[in-house]
């Protein structure tokens, strides 16, 4: 398929669909494009990606929100850019077609190469690393295969067929008119017997390692955005891929600034006087403090918006959102005898109406004045 479809119209709801409707509409699909149910048909398996993709983001409520707001484009913010195969399906909705076709939809199908599980791991990184992308190096645990056997699971290095399956690693039971396909009790599902196991992996063929990987986490991602790294997690069997590596993004808070996608707000506090003839005060942004010019008669709950000075704009190549600087004016709580003085002076020159004086206050202030 040339243009990817809306979502929404892959699986036949409609933009207000709940959870529900998009499970039940998804899992009809699922029924109808199932490689088990369409062999060598290369239209039904596209079909079955399709509505896994769909399905996979408008069941999310982060997906699904980014693709309301920003189309195709949108969920690849929050880690995920499609399903490279049917394996990886399999391996994401696991449970969902064990429900629907049992032992055939899932992993260990047929006994064949099966892909690798997923790792999944948590990153917390600071807010200004989240704006300008950083590089982390990672340490996660991993199944990887055994040195000792070669990856075999037998110390000799060789295994016999099983003579219940024939080798098949399924056996087929036949009640009524109903035909049940299960792995094989015998050798688990794998089609091979070990007579003698490797001590190190107890006949596994793999054993518990850490990986370490580095990690490069893009300018402009967000708190709880998820990167998919293919083909880091758990290795397949029997020759199958391995899994993915999906890395959470754990963003630190700022009290200097507050994130809005990628607009980002601050904020300024100056005095009276300062918002009455205009200053220059020191204000922080992404790039750093900067002096910040204050124009004359600010008034409180003034924007100076700087655009382009906000977080850059990840995977629509369109720049960086805005940054938006609020003014507070800090009205003093307390004056001494001479600054109540000099406001009661500027409020009578400006003809305001202002509460009176202590009786003697006032007078005692324009006299000194005039002597």
């Amino acid at each position: 398929m040339s243009a990817k479809r809306d979502y929404y119209e892959v699986l036949g709801v409609d933009r207000g669909a709940d959870p529900q409707d998009i499970k039940r509409a998804y899992r009809k699909m699922a029924m109808q494009f199932h490689p088990d149910r369409n062999p060598d048909n290369p239209e039904a398996e596209e079909r079955f990606k399709e509505a896994a993709e769909a399905f996979e983001v408008l069941s999310d409520a982060d997906k699904r929100r980014l693709y309301d707001q920003h189309g195709h484009a949108g969920p690849s913010q929050a880690g995920f850019s499609g399903f490279q195969g049917t394996d990886e399906i399999f391996s994401r909705f696991g449970d969902l077609f064990g429900d629907l076709f049992g032992n055939l939809g899932g992993n260990g199908r047929r006994g064949g190469p099966q892909r690798g599980g997923d790792i999944k791991v948590q990153v917390s990184i600071s807010f200004a690393e989240a704006v300008a992308g950083v590089e982390r190096e990672i340490t996660v645990p991993r199944r990887e295969g055994c040195d000792d056997c070669s990856g075999s699971g037998s110390a000799s290095g060789s295994a016999s067929t099983c003579p219940q399956c024939q080798g098949q690693g399924q056996v087929i039971h036949r009640q009524g008119f109903f035909v049940v396909q299960t792995a094989c009790p015998r050798c688990r599902g794998d089609g091979k017997l070990i007579s003698d196991p490797c001590r190190s992996c107890s006949g596994t063929g793999v054993v518990q390692k850490e990986a370490s990987f580095s990690v490069n986490i893009p300018a402009g991602v967000d708190n709880g955005q998820t990167l998919r790294i293919s083909g880091r997690g758990q290795p397949g069997a029997k020759g199958g891929p391995a899994g993915n590596l999906y890395v959470i993004i754990a963003v630190e808070n700022d009290e200097r600034f507050v994130r809005d996608e990628f607009d980002v707000h601050s904020k300024v506090t100056i005095g009276v006087t300062q918002a009455l003839l205009g200053c220059t005060v020191e204000a922080p942004t992404l790039e750093g403090d900067i002096e910040l010019e204050i124009d004359p008669g600010t008034q409180p709950g003034d924007v100076i918006l700087r655009r382009g000075k906000g977080i850059p704009v990840i995977g629509r190549g369109r720049g960086h959102g805005d940054h938006h600087i609020h003014v507070e004016i800090e009205i003093p709580t307390k004056l001494s005898n001479d600054e109540e003085g000099l406001v009661r002076e500027l409020a009578e020159l400006l003809g305001e109406s202002v509460k009176p004086a202590k009786r003697g206050l006032f007078d005692a202030f324009r006299k000194r004045r005039r002597s």
